[in-house]
């Protein structure tokens, strides 16, 4: 089991990378360490300071919202990124640690905030993925697609826009992955991407995300390369005596997403919800959270939802339930811990430091 470290910095009103918590995962053995982004701090940025001051450890985005930059805009960032990380290191032959983890976020933040329309978001990802794996190769930017035509020859043009190629030459291997919660995107991601972030897997997540994931890997390009297909699902790790205080902590912010982010239409959280077998209490939670009674919201949100999620509980209680999350057919979990003493005691219970110091 890999370990990743998810750091939520775009939740805060001020930045502060925790450098000393991220170089204590790289000792620990951890695969990589992942940033993401809503309305307030950027996913890529964070990854350029922390490429400067770590030495093994992957740089990933979980995720970068697609409404907010061009295809080719991204692939510039994660080119950058690992040139910086290259020259920090002199690492100029191991492949790339940068992994980006596209998602296509929801139609309040791509039209609100990016003023940008919804759209379909499928063909944008399914383009913004080929589009980037051109300015990688350094082919001659073309692309005949409706949502990223490249050279641009719509409306407004000058209709001299050329076919360029990267100035850039960029190391081989930077990743590709797709944030999904549907069927349609999580096949893309099985059909085009180097991993898989699902929303929501779950105890039940291999039967889920499954069979999608595997029509996906029947359209690849080369379906061998399936074998080496990465999946990393969330897990909250809490070290504590009492986890009803534990759980009581999650519940404002799930009843938040679940209720509240999004619309009545389109809200994903909701639906994570429901494919992890709580359809009942994710529509009641919603209902709740847009009547305004929110703290009837919070306390619908179920016990075992919040337990199923992540590790919590005293050493032994977290010991005990270790197992079962190495069952649910996931390549890595990306931990999220307020100590240095759970991230610790992950690695001893996945061998990550072990494996890192021999």
């Amino acid at each position: 089991m890999k370990l990743a470290l998810g750091l939520d910095l775009y939740r805060g009103a001020r930045l502060a990378v925790p450098v000393d918590t991220v170089r204590l995962a790289e000792q620990l053995g951890f695969h990589s360490v992942w940033t993401a982004e809503a309305y307030g701090s950027d996913a890529l940025s964070p990854l350029a300071y922390l490429a400067a001051l770590t030495d093994r450890i992957g740089l990933g985005t979980g995720v970068v919202q697609i409404a907010a930059r061009t295809p080719a805009a991204t692939a510039m960032h994660a080119m950058t990124i690992d040139a910086l990380a290259r020259q920090a290191t002199g690492d100029y032959e191991s492949p790339s640690r940068v992994m980006i983890g596209l998602g296509v976020s929801g139609p309040q933040i791509v039209e609100g905030w990016y003023g940008a329309p919804w759209g379909v978001p499928h063909q944008r990802l399914r383009e913004y993925v080929a589009i980037m794996r051109s300015v990688f190769a350094r082919e001659p930017l073309v692309n005949d697609g409706s949502e990223y035509p490249l050279p641009y020859r719509g409306p407004g043009s000058t209709g001299t826009g050329k076919a360029l190629r990267s100035i850039l030459h960029p190391s081989p291997g930077i990743g590709i992955w797709i944030a999904a919660g549907g069927p349609i995107n999580t096949a893309l991601a099985g059909e085009v991407a180097d991993g898989f972030l699902p929303m929501g897997w779950g105890a039940q997540g291999a039967d889920v995300f499954g069979p999608s994931l595997r029509d996906g890997f029947a359209r690849r390009a080369d379906p061998a390369s399936a074998a080496h297909f990465d999946v990393f699902a969330g897990c909250q790790v809490i070290i504590t005596d009492d986890v009803a205080a534990a759980l009581d902590a999650q519940r404002p912010l799930t009843a938040m997403y679940v209720g509240g982010m999004g619309s009545a239409s389109h809200n994903y959280h909701r639906a994570a919800m429901a494919r992890r077998g709580f359809p009942d209490e994710a529509a009641r939670i919603q209902e709740l959270w847009l009547a305004g009674r929110r703290d009837e919201a919070i306390a619908t949100v179920p016990d075992d939802y919040l337990d199923d999620g992540g590790l919590y509980g005293s050493v032994a209680r977290i010991r005990e339930r270790w197992q079962a999350w190495t069952q649910r057919g996931l390549s890595g979990l990306t931990i999220r811990a307020d100590g240095h003493e759970a991230l610790e005691l992950v690695a001893d219970l996945a061998g990550t430091r072990d494996t890192n110091e021999g």
